[in-house]
């Protein structure tokens, strides 16, 4: 009998019963994998032996005490907000698992109330000059690669709002057609811009797909698409494989799931493994030193924010909610939008 068809106190390995369970509740696979690297961790930190236990316990009969010497164990190892997060791992495995009724108790309830870490959620972030993400850039050569990472810097977007972007949703007056065989109303008039909908929602169907990521705008937007995106985007069009689906996803697998639409974890693979080559991304690492495709839309936004003095059109492009403001930016989109954007946004190509 597997553990799935089990009851939840009778499983042999907790951690793979949470993880799975996990995955369906719809987190993505990165959040799975690391969920379970670090329940994993301290799995084999319990097995190893504690200072309460020195032939070692399980995950199942961990006391607060072994719990909160894992978390010192890790204090001058991790950032601080690092571990805050690992605890916050541990924490909601064990409150899970006591919820389903596997364990009897939440061994981390009193580690959390009484840590003096905390999750930071807004960290002071690598500094990353124009100059070196333009040599970063640079050094990508795969189309899609490079595709997705100057997508990614050049319009602030999220990871999941670009996997979630179809052809249609692209107007390039240098592709064929404008870059694909239909293109949506809202940028036909609008030669070389990108629409970005509000309306994907994990699970929903869209332009005849089921959506596996979810799109956190308010607001549908139109991102200008300046020369040397243009560029790239149209060299990715080039060497991009027919897709699967026939919503035509504009960004597609060419290594495992060749021509399937990419995931927020495939994103996150392709930015973090030319990162890691850079230097600037490690296992362990937190949101301080690491950069990601979430990275790129706080370095968007900072650069953008500073060159323009105007946070309106920052929101506007970001996607955030402010109604005046953004249908004054909707109304106003060639006038000011575009102009706004072409003559600040940072160059990346040499």
């Amino acid at each position: 009998m597997s553990e799935a068809q089990r009851g939840a106190g009778d499983v042999d390995d907790p951690i793979a019963y949470f993880v799975q369970d996990v995955g369906y509740h719809g987190k993505t696979e990165r959040t799975q994998e690391a969920y379970e690297r670090v329940l994993r961790e301290f799995e084999t930190f319990l097995a190893a032996g504690t200072t309460r236990a020195s032939s070692g316990v399980t995950v199942r009969e961990a006391t607060h005490r072994d719990c909160m010497e894992w978390i010192h164990a890790k204090r001058g190892e991790l950032a601080d907000s690092t571990i805050a997060t690992y605890a916050s791992y541990l924490h909601r495995f064990y409150g899970y698992m006591t919820q389903v009724g596997a364990f009897d108790s939440n061994p981390m309830t009193i580690v959390v109330e009484q840590m003096d870490e905390s999750i930071d959620t807004d960290p002071a972030r690598r500094e990353i000059s124009v100059d070196e993400m333009r040599s970063f850039v640079a050094e990508i050569r795969h189309p899609l690669d490079r595709a997705v990472i100057a997508t990614l810097l050049k319009t602030g977007m999220r990871a999941g709002e670009l996997c979630n972007l179809d052809v249609r949703d692209l107007h390039l007056s240098g592709a064929p057609d404008g870059g694909g065989r239909s293109i949506r109303p809202s940028v036909s008039g609008r030669p070389d811009s990108l629409y970005v909908s509000a309306e994907p929602r994990q699970g929903a169907e869209v332009n005849g797909e089921r959506r596996t990521e979810s799109n956190k705008r308010k607001r549908d937007t139109v991102i200008p698409v300046d020369d040397e995106l243009s560029r790239v985007l149209v060299r990715w069009l080039a060497a991009r494989p027919d897709a699967v689906s026939e919503a035509e996803p504009l960004f597609v697998g060419t290594r495992d799931g060749w021509g399937q639409r990419l995931s927020i974890d495939a994103v996150h693979r392709i930015v973090t493994d030319h990162a890691a080559d850079r230097g600037w991304y490690r296992t362990g690492g937190g949101a301080a030193e690491n950069v990601t495709p979430h990275y790129f839309r706080h370095f968007f936004t900072t650069h953008l924010r500073s060159e323009t003095g105007d946070r309106g059109i920052v929101k506007y492009l970001r996607g955030d909610v402010a109604e005046d403001v953004i249908d004054t930016y909707t109304h106003n989109w060639g006038d000011r939008v575009r102009e706004t954007y072409e003559s600040n946004v940072y160059t990346l190509l040499s």
